[in-house]
């Protein structure tokens, strides 16, 4: 995953753009950068950041670079903002996205005279930087932004500026936002609509899916108007989105609530457990326990805390040993809370089980006496093909595939739209297994219909490929 933020102003917009940008910190860990373009031509500055926050690998670079236009960026991957030379002329580009046709559009490349790439540390090309070739293949930046949306299998949306101005454009089929904020000596670009408040500026629009926008300080251009089809990711409410955010203009707490709620409807109906508090997995559970606590009128407690002085991001490291003790480092247990008690727990989503199989045994050694799952989405069956949002290298890291994988065999591929029906019996035994290994007492999974309920949008217009595998 990854966070972009770009503004564009009539005065030196330096420090916009790095405190816009550090308020994307929870979308990725591995890389940020910044680039302006001032008096001075273009500058950048790409730092890790793996083992520091944002802010404190930046703060001298934001006392050195100067500039009234800047795009920058979080990334889980890639080093970027890159900056390019061209017959376009000079220009830097962030982006977010996956590219699934990444080694076929490379080859192309390579066969139309594009001899070399720089090779990241992990031995691969920065798709950043094939984009910013494709582009290159074009009259016009305009027709290069287009052929990009066009030619990549996936989604691309990105960020690119000249010594003129800030193009923007939003994935063709909308799956990541992108959304424009505006105040009186310009404008700015941002992935995350909260990110731009506390900067002085306020909501102007969002940009629709596919469309592409030329912004200087004097105004927005449209250069492509927006399609009408879209398919925002539904996990950004359910787990990536910071709860200040907005998309589409459903702001991601206020979803989670109605999410939990829906929960505790369903366990309402049969009325077969009696929780004495609702708790949430920090962060992203907690919303769903409070919306499940107040529709249930379950008490909502903190039976852990997340340790933040050390621990305050969300994401993790690659090593999977590593990521389950730093899960285990994260939470302390309040003993208190957790003693003879039976408690609900509402997690994002369960994607391998290691670390919620982890909290689970952890709430039990710490005097649980039942532990109640309910994960906030339905059951993950299929990895994305959009977002990197999982670092899974197969399917079968899933928890559920690999249940799928041990009933049905060489026969799994063609019975996943069942296990992906809640009413049938292969759903009901792959859920009764994962509540097995897991050692839940009872497990739950958000149903996907009331999962677009809780978001509120036309099922046709949010990507839920993860859970049923339709595109």
């Amino acid at each position: 995953m990854g966070g972009i933020f770009g503004v564009i102003s009539k005065r030196n917009c330096v420090q916009e753009l790095f405190y816009g940008v550090d308020y994307h910190s929870h979308l990725g860990t591995r890389r940020g950068g910044m680039a302006t373009y001032g008096s001075g031509g273009f500058n950048r500055a790409i730092h890790n950041i793996e083992n520091s926050p944002f802010r404190t690998k930046f703060e001298r670079d934001v006392l050195e670079m100067e500039g009234t236009m800047g795009i920058a960026s979080i990334s889980d991957y890639e080093p970027q903002p890159l900056l390019i030379q061209s017959h376009l002329g000079s220009f830097a580009i962030a982006t977010v996205g996956k590219i699934n046709n990444f080694d076929p559009l490379l080859q192309e490349v390579y066969a139309r005279g594009n001899t070399h790439f720089q090779e990241m540390t992990s031995g691969q090309v920065n798709a950043t930087e094939l984009v910013a070739s494709l582009i290159c293949r074009k009259d016009t930046i305009l027709e290069g932004i287009h052929y990009v949306q066009e030619v990549i299998d996936g989604s691309m949306t990105l960020l690119l500026m000249t010594k003129d101005a800030v193009y923007a454009a939003r994935d063709k089929m909308g799956r990541t936002p992108l959304i424009l904020g505006r105040r009186e000596d310009g404008y700015c670009v941002s992935f995350e609509n909260f990110a731009y408040i506390n900067l002085g500026y306020s909501d102007y629009r969002e940009l629709g899916p596919g469309e592409i926008v030329r912004i200087t300080p004097e105004g927005v251009e449209t250069l492509q108007q927006p399609q009408e089809e879209m398919r925002i990711c539904s996990f950004l409410w359910v787990y990536y989105g910071y709860p200040t955010s907005s998309y589409e203009g459903i702001n991601v707490e206020e979803m989670r609530y109605r999410c939990g709620s829906m929960l505790a409807r369903r366990d309402a109906v049969d009325g077969s457990i009696q929780p004495d508090v609702v708790a949430g997995v920090p962060d992203s559970g907690i919303a769903h326990a409070i919306g499940y606590a107040n529709e249930s009128k379950i008490p909502f407690a903190r039976p852990f805390i997340k340790y933040t002085p050390t621990w305050p991001r969300s994401f993790m490291p690659t090593n999977q040993e590593q990521r389950n003790l730093i899960a285990r480092m994260k939470l302390i247990p309040v003993r208190a809370l957790i003693e003879k008690k039976k408690l609900l727990l509402i997690d994002d989503s369960i994607v391998r089980g290691t670390q919620l199989r982890e909290t689970t045994e952890f709430l039990y050694q710490s005097g649980a006496r039942e532990v109640h799952v309910r994960p906030a989405c339905p059951p993950l069956l299929y990895g994305c093909k959009y977002l990197n949002f999982s670092r899974s290298k197969s399917e079968l890291d899933l928890i559920t595939r690999q249940i799928i994988q041990e009933r049905e065999g060489d026969c799994a591929q063609e019975t996943l739209e069942e296990y992906a029906d809640p009413g049938s019996q292969r759903y009901e035994c792959m859920c009764s297994e994962i509540c097995r290994r897991q050692n839940f007492t009872t497990l739950r999974y958000h149903r996907l219909d009331d999962l677009v309920e809780s978001i509120g949008l036309p099922k046709c217009k949010v990507c839920t490929y993860c859970f049923d595998g339709k595109e």
